[in-house]
């Protein structure tokens, strides 16, 4: 079964059973909110619909965008992102994954952002076959 990993460099920090989310920000300077729905795949991430609730320094709403409900809406056509890279520093602030109508912070599962480790990555990858909480169970 496809998971979300999240770490860097191949190294899984954490592994969450989705098959899709949202990756939402705050933009650092603007302060304004954005937010990129996923679907994971074998092949990797797949982007569908952004959405950002304004512009400002180097946040440009692209031409196609539709403005609904306070957020500008829009496509992007990319090929599955194996891994999506994220920059993640103190003074960026931190990224929050949202599932099922929940959104949780990153530093919930890996602590807060760090100057010496400035980014994270996303990516599609296997849970493991045996669930050792199954395996436990009679």
């Amino acid at each position: 079964m496809t998971s979300l990993c999240i770490g860097l460099a191949g190294v899984v920090w954490v592994s969450l059973p989705l098959h899709d989310f949202t990756l939402a920000w705050q933009h650092s300077i603007e302060k304004i909110r954005w937010e990129e729905d996923y679907q994971v795949t074998p092949a990797g991430l797949v982007l569908g619909e952004a959405r950002v609730r304004g512009n400002g320094a180097g946040m440009d709403i692209p031409d196609d965008a539709r403005l609904r409900d306070g957020a500008w809406h829009y496509h992007r056509q990319l090929p599955p992102l194996q891994p999506l890279r994220a920059g993640r520093t103190p003074e960026a602030g931190d990224y929050q994954v949202c599932a099922a109508g929940r959104c949780q912070w990153l530093s919930d599962w890996l602590g807060p952002p760090k100057q010496d480790v400035a980014a994270v990555d996303f990516w599609a990858c296997e849970r493991p076959q045996s669930d050792p909480l199954r395996a436990a169970q009679p």
